[in-house]
């Protein structure tokens, strides 16, 4: 399928170029006080963990009781993802090194190698958002029946998901992300891999470092299961749980932040990017990820200033801009299919169906 060139498309660089005369000079300088939030997590975290390893000390009719910080933890899962997120795109930190090392604690709940995430998300997502070349995009009706497209087809909110396997699909899709492209990029690393949405490669020494960050990643994890001691009801509350419930929040905003929009042929984030408006609760405990659109214009900036960048996207760009309530757009997921017919149409698995995408008036 090819996308065809659409002379109303507006690059991203020329919108960051119009806005940034707009927003104060602080916008763009790192925010090192964002670390306290990745800390305060991690170590939710890690108080969790003691306490889930002493739950065979717990009657069995008060376990219950733990299941308010499971919650807690999912979302400490979730803010560890999105700062971490945040901190790869440098607006937190200017030492590089010290990113990395930070990040790569906030990522491993992820199973996410840092240098993987530099190379799907920074590096190919962001400079191709849902075009033909994006990792992130969904599946084209005319890609092979691969398993990872037949997954996604199971699993993702559409008209034909089965309610039992959106579920399932909520708490594990981050994870068939991740296993994606680590496979494509370890095993492969050649941009024939059909089983992605869209392959890329690395070099081999970011190969090489990507390897052995999971591998340390591997060990953490393993750490984390022999400490609570194999035991069931620990690595459920404790373990599994968490990182379920985070997962299933991060995959929400994933699950929005494009797969609604039409295919671009040049990067303009504003019709193929998508914001929601969510209570403010959300955007506080969230680092305002909400506010997406916002971001693929000014990826390195503080996240604090999103909002200033969503007023002046309202007042000079109100027919363009894509913003939804979070509730609507979930449930136009639900009533849309999954794979792209063309660059403004979605299809099903069939290919039977030709629903335009609801941002195709754009």
């Amino acid at each position: 399928m090819n996308v065809s060139t659409d002379r109303t498309l507006i690059h991203q660089k020329t919108y960051a170029k119009q806005l940034r005369s707009l927003m104060p000079p602080e916008a763009f300088i790192p925010d090192p006080s964002k670390l306290i939030i990745l800390f305060i997590n991690l170590a939710i975290l890690i108080l969790g963990w003691m306490i889930a390893a002493r739950l065979d000390c717990w009657s069995p009719y008060l376990l219950w009781l733990y299941l308010p910080l499971t919650i807690i933890m999912g979302n400490s899962v979730l803010v560890l993802l999105l700062s971490s997120h945040e901190m790869m795109h440098g607006s937190v930190l200017k030492n590089a090194r010290l990113t990395y090392i930070i990040s790569f604690l906030g990522l491993t709940i992820g199973w996410m190698p840092p240098t993987l995430w530099k190379a799907v998300h920074n590096r190919a997502h962001h400079n191709h958002t849902n075009d033909l070349s994006d990792p992130d995009r969904n599946y084209l009706y005319e890609q092979s029946p691969s398993w990872g497209k037949w997954i996604q087809d199971l699993f993702v909110p559409s008209t034909e998901v089965n309610p039992i396997l959106l579920t399932v699909g909520l708490t594990s899709a981050w994870g068939v992300h991740t296993f994606r492209n680590l496979t494509s990029v370890l095993f492969f690393n050649h941009e024939s891999v059909d089983y992605v949405p869209a392959a890329f490669t690395v070099s081999p020494k970011d190969r090489r470092t990507i390897a052995g960050e999971l591998l340390m990643m591997i060990m953490i994890h393993l750490s984390i299961i022999i400490y609570l001691k194999f035991e069931p009801i620990k690595l459920i509350l404790g373990y599994f749980l968490p990182i379920a419930i985070g997962y299933a929040g991060v995959i929400f905003y994933i699950y929005t932040n494009h797969l609604l929009c039409r295919m671009t042929s040049v990067n303009d984030p504003l019709i193929n990017s998508m914001s929601l408006r969510v209570y403010k609760i959300f955007d506080l405990l969230h680092l305002n990820f909400s506010y997406h659109t916002e971001h693929h214009i000014f990826p390195g900036m503080n996240s604090d200033y999103y909002c200033m960048i969503r007023d002046l996207l309202e007042t000079h760009y109100p027919e363009r801009f894509n913003l939804l309530n979070a509730g609507e757009a979930w449930y136009l997921l639900l009533q849309t299919p999954r794979h792209y017919k063309d660059e403004n149409t979605l299809t099903d698995w069939s290919g039977e169906k030709s629903v335009p995408c609801p941002t195709s008036d754009k």
